[in-house]
This record gives C-alpha cells, sequence and structure tokens, in this order.
C-alpha cells in the first residue's frame, strides 16, 4: 500500500530513542524527509547516524518556547516546507514524598502537556501553507488511571486527548488534521532497562496479547494516520494497547 509520503516533511520531537526514533525510521522507510529533535547531544547524533540520509536534527528543549519555534523554523529553512508534525515527547516522574511538590507538577506539565501545545502552535504556521497533520502522543494513562507515585501523568495525557480534539476543531478550515495516539505498555529501551522481569509479566498479564508492545508497532499508526489513507480522519484518539484492560477476564483464552 503506497501512503503518499514520498517527499513529506516529517517531525518528530523526542526522535533520538524508543516510539520517536521507530517512527523517525518507519517515515523514512516510506520515502519522508524528516527532523527530529531531543535535548541531548549525544544522543541526537546516535540517533541521526542509525536512521541514515534525508534527516535533519536539532538539539531542542521542548519545553523552551524560544527552542520550539527556533526548532520550528529551522526545519522550514533546511527543508523548505512542513507537512507532518509529531508531538512525541513526554516522561513519567515519581514524586518524591507524599504529596507533589510545586516543581514536580511543573515539570509534569511542562513535558507532558506544554511540549505539546507549543510543538502544535509552532508548526501550523508551516501547516497552514498547503496543508498537513499533527499527531499527538498520548498514554493508555489517559483512559486508565495510574495509581500510586505517578498519578499526574494520566492527567497530562488526557489533557492531550482534549487538546487533541479542541486544536483540531481550531484548524480544519486551515487543512491541517489533528490526531492522537494512545500507546500502551510498549518495551522501549527504557523500559528495557529499568523494569524487572516479574514487574513485566504483572505489566502484559490484563493485555489480551499478553506482550508488551515494540516500539515499531507504535510507529506504524502513527505514520498510518499521517498518510493519505488516513484522510478523512480527524479529532480522533486511537488506542494501540493491544487490548489491554478491555476485558473483564483477560486470562480467559489463556485458561488462567
Amino acid at each position: 500500500m503506497d501512503l503518499g509520503l514520498k517527499g513529506k516533511v516529517a517531525v518528530v520531537t523526542g526522535g533520538t530513542a524508543g516510539i520517536g526514533l521507530a517512527t523517525a525510521q518507519a517515515f523514512i522507510d516510506e520515502g519522508a524527509y524528516v527532523a527530529i529533535c531531543g535535548r541531548h547531544s549525544d544522543l541526537l547524533a546516535e540517533a541521526l547516524k542509525q536512521i541514515g540520509d534525508n534527516t535533519f536534527g536539532c538539539q531542542t528543549d521542548m519545553t523552551n518556547e524560544n527552542e520550539v519555534y527556533g526548532f520550528a523554523r529551522q526545519v522550514n529553512e533546511h527543508f523548505g516546507h512542513i507537512d507532518i508534525w509529531v508531538n512525541n515527547v513526554g516522561a513519567s516522574f515519581a514524586r518524591k514524598d507524599k504529596w507533589y511538590t510545586g516543581k514536580e507538577i511543573d515539570a509534569h506539565y511542562a513535558v507532558n502537556f506544554k511540549s505539546v501545545v507549543m510543538g502544535s502552535q509552532a508548526a501550523i504556521p508551516y501547516l497552514e501553507k498547503q496543508g498537513g497533520v499533527i499527531i499527538n502522543v498520548s498514554s493508555l494513562a489517559a483512559r486508565c488511571a495510574t495509581s500510586g507515585r505517578a498519578t499526574l501523568y494520566g492527567p497530562m495525557k488526557a489533557a492531550v486527548v482534549n487538546y487533541t480534539n479542541t486544536l483540531a476543531g481550531e484548524v480544519a478550515a486551515k487543512g491541517i488534521r489533528v490526531l492522537c495516539i494512545m500507546p500502551g505498555f510498549t518495551l522501549t529501551p527504557l523500559v528495557a532497562q529499568t523494569i524487572a522481569p516479574e514487574e513485566l509479566q504483572k505489566q502484559v498479564k490484563s493485555c489480551l496479547l499478553r506482550r508488551p508492545a515494540q516500539p515499531e508497532e507504535i510507529a506504524g499508526p502513527i505514520v498510518f494516520l499521517a498518510s493519505q489513507q488516513a484522510a478523512y480522519m480527524d479529532a480522533a484518539t486511537i488506542e494501540v494497547s493491544g487490548g489491554r484492560n478491555m476485558t473483564l477476564n483477560p486470562g480467559f483464552s489463556y485458561n488462567d
């Protein structure tokens, strides 16, 4: 199937590892040009080397307004236009005490929601010239609350879902589609390094497919949503979770 992405310019924020890197590679495989950003210059250089030709990278803190707008401007100057913008930056921080400090709240807000708003606003002036797509990466935590010491991650990711619909209504007349992807538990390199085998088994037991996603399995739906094959999709959130928490007895067919 030809996704119609040859020659398109796709921006993937947080594209140096995990879902972001897999998404950048998937766009390259479809014949697109790709720009990525990240906060760490060494990881950025390694990612650009791994992806190969037709790429551009810029060290960028997506919570810094000036750097975000500067990144968008540099991408446009390098490629001449922007067609697709993927807001992929996000992180979960466990609080250190019984309650969140103001600094911890601000950090959650900045990386998980502000980065999406700023990225979108930076992209729109370039996307509206010829039409385009904004794709926001949320999380299954937006639908399934997480209790414990990381309880702000879900609310921020839920805000991303709502913002997707709100922004779609504002920019539809400009020829810009806005969509959201809601990944489930994904075995990124960072997760693989930090999660114990027994915890991994607990995480996937409520998943109908009984395994975590690979980053490439999240990248595929993102690239599809950005393509002409999804041209009539707008203001939609697509869950890619392997059916996690979708049935009351997920172990039935496994005879648990």
